[in-house]
């Protein structure tokens, strides 16, 4: 009998850990190469870990709500044969690939940097980020009372904290650690006391599940973070509308894929970010970082009713066809509750679709630390001024608005509303005679 252990595998460029939410499977359990072990989440999305062998599980070396890093042993599998199986000699090579590689640790950008190894104690890569970008010092982290193996300070942890921070009597810093106070950003105040909500005898009283505090969390990060502004331009889609109409059953059959709407404005969108480069970016701290790939984010429903923003990578580099059978492949995945993590990382820029729900337009939240959303409104049939050569009439357009909201620290109105009526006039000039 060999000895196989089960590690944590590698699961997108940013994610370094993640919480084991349940096991699948007990000691003493048979196992097949492939079958789902444990199931895990991310601050992302929730995923299944399987075994790449076939043979009995053993021993299981963390507990559920247990925090493990990407690349730590999870559990042994006890497999057929007389040597010790390792992930390096047994698995497929794509799965060694994922396995093994190291996770990219955030650079280091922030000015006065807080120095973790003045503290015996650990902190994940995700917390110490976190911890710098809300101006936490080492011995206010110190302070929080960890949740995790060990008591080892959480995301949920230390997002509780900043979240209470206004609150909270100061950090009192020990021996084992100096406090070194990292800069705050300009016009964030601490969070002021929530008062108590009345609640009798008729109300119920449901918990957040672990997504919705997530997104709770994000949301209003997002907004105490970015100066948020918006722009609104209404699009004459009529040509669009007609297109789709007169291709879409054709496309279907030929690519098996269903067209909607969603893949003609994310192409837009592409191409506008290709033009102006500027809203392709993300700020971390003072720093800008301009970025080199176009990848889009489009939210998407989870089976609890709960959104998600899965990312097109390298957007610009799509056909149609490729932009619809990436958009119908992550949507429908979404659904099913089939997301990886690295299905949601890398976005430089995202696309909400609120005229699924009958909305005209919205006010979108930025996805940090990205600098701009689109959101795109219901097509509705207007009536509308037609100019033509032999003069103006009044005739019926569908139409729709696009509400741009991006981040005025870094974004100026000119950029944010020029680049809005670029992906505007894409979609006017659409060509009812193009292929796909």
């Amino acid at each position: 009998m060999a000895r196989f252990e089960l590690k944590l595998p590698k699961m997108g460029e940013s994610v370094a850990e993640a919480t084991i939410t349940n096991w699948l499977k007990e000691v003493g359990d048979k196992i097949e190469a492939d079958e789902a072990v444990l199931e895990i989440a991310t601050d992302k999305v929730d995923s299944e870990v399987p075994s790449e062998v076939s043979g009995v599980l053993v021993e299981k070396l963390f507990g559920k709500d247990d925090l493990v890093q990407v690349g730590q042993t999870i559990a042994i599998i006890e497999t057929e044969g007389g040597d010790a199986v390792s992930v390096s000699s047994e698995v497929a090579p794509a799965i060694i690939e994922e396995i093994q590689k190291t996770v990219e640790v955030a650079k280091e950008l922030v000015a006065t940097p807080v120095n973790f190894s003045e503290s015996d104690k650990f902190f994940s890569p995700l917390v110490k980020n976190i911890a710098k970008e809300e101006g936490i010092s080492l011995g206010e982290l110190v302070s929080i009372n960890g949740s995790g193996k060990e008591g080892r300070v959480t995301k949920e942890d230390i997002l509780n904290y900043v979240k209470n921070r206004g609150t909270q009597p100061a950090a009192v810093v020990g021996t084992t650690a100096k406090a070194v106070e990292a800069p705050k950003a300009p016009g964030v105040t601490p969070s002021q006391t929530v008062s108590p909500v009345s609640v009798n005898g008729g109300d119920e009283i449901v918990e957040m599940d672990r997504m919705r505090k997530l997104i709770s969390g994000y949301m209003v990060a997002s907004v105490q973070t970015s100066a948020h502004v918006q722009s609104f331009i209404e699009v004459d889609v009529t040509n669009i509308v007609k297109w789709r109409d007169k291709v879409k059953n054709a496309f279907e059959k030929r690519e098996g894929e269903k067209l909607t709407y969603t893949p003609i404005f994310m192409e837009a969108v592409a191409k506008a970010l290709k033009d102006y480069p500027g809203m392709n970016i993300s700020v971390e701290g003072d720093f800008i970082i301009k970025k080199r790939n176009i990848n889009l984010g489009m939210a998407a429903a989870l089976p609890n009713g709960n959104l998600i923003v899965p990312v097109i990578k390298n957007a610009d580099q799509l056909n149609l066809v490729g932009m619809a059978k990436a958009v119908n492949d992550l949507g429908n995945r979404a659904k099913m509750g089939k997301l990886k993590p690295d299905d949601t990382q890398g976005g430089t820029y995202t696309v909400t679709n609120v005229g699924t729900f009958g909305s005209v337009f919205g006010t979108p939240i930025i996805n940090q630390p990205q600098v701009g959303i689109l959101a795109l409104g219901a097509i509705r049939k207007v009536p509308a001024v037609i100019e033509t050569p032999e003069g103006d009439f009044i005739g019926i357009r569908q139409k729709m608005f696009l509400s741009h909201s991006y981040d005025h620290r870094v974004v100026d109105g000119a950029l944010g509303g020029a680049f809005v009526k670029r992906v505007a006039e894409y979609l006017e000039a659409f060509d009812v005679n193009r292929d796909y």
